[in-house]
């Protein structure tokens, strides 16, 4: 039978729902790839919330451009995000990306390979949303995964809303 979600409203369990993931502590000592962050952005992205200053064009409501280990916009036509990777794993190393599109959305990675060489150990590359449909929409889901080819893969997870008009009860 079908997970369900728990709350006054039944209604199917989707990754919101979910628990987060397996813990497995030897591969969570060697990543390979993490999606580090400067606690200064988070700093920085409240402080705009409270009140918006000059600085603050860039996070007005885009949360999703902060770099976190999952991507959520909205979705009205297209929408690019960017996120920085920085590789703790071996020197040497190229990873591909293997990407799982929401339904109704088209989703590309570019670059979809990434080379670290010696002396490099970070990588940024964008992800551009497309909706295939016109349709206000609830969320779909799907994944961008890096593989190393060895042992390393580094998935976050993706949730698109797509949205043709706010309405008070979302924005609220």
């Amino acid at each position: 039978m079908p997970i369900q979600a728990e709350g006054v409203i039944r209604k199917l369990a989707d990754p919101f729902d979910y628990g987060s993931a397996h813990m497995n502590p030897d591969r969570a000592v060697d990543p390979g790839l993490v999606y580090d962050i400067d606690p200064m952005e988070y700093t920085k992205f409240f402080n705009c919330t409270l009140g918006p200053k000059d600085d603050c064009s860039s996070y007005m409501g885009k949360l999703y451009q902060l770099n976190l280990t999952s991507i959520a916009p909205n979705l009205r036509n297209s929408v690019t995000v960017w996120r920085t990777v920085t590789n703790v794993g071996p020197l040497r190393a190229t990873y591909q990306g293997a990407v799982e599109a929401p339904a109704g959305v088209n989703m590309a990675v570019n670059p979809s390979v990434i080379n670290f060489k010696k002396g490099s150990t970070s990588a940024t590359f964008k992800v551009t949303f497309t909706a295939r449909h016109r349709i206000q929409g609830c969320y779909t889901f799907g994944s961008l995964t890096w593989f190393d080819g060895r042992n390393h893969s580094a998935r976050i997870p993706i949730a698109v809303r797509t949205v043709i008009q706010d309405f008070v009860a979302d924005i609220a």
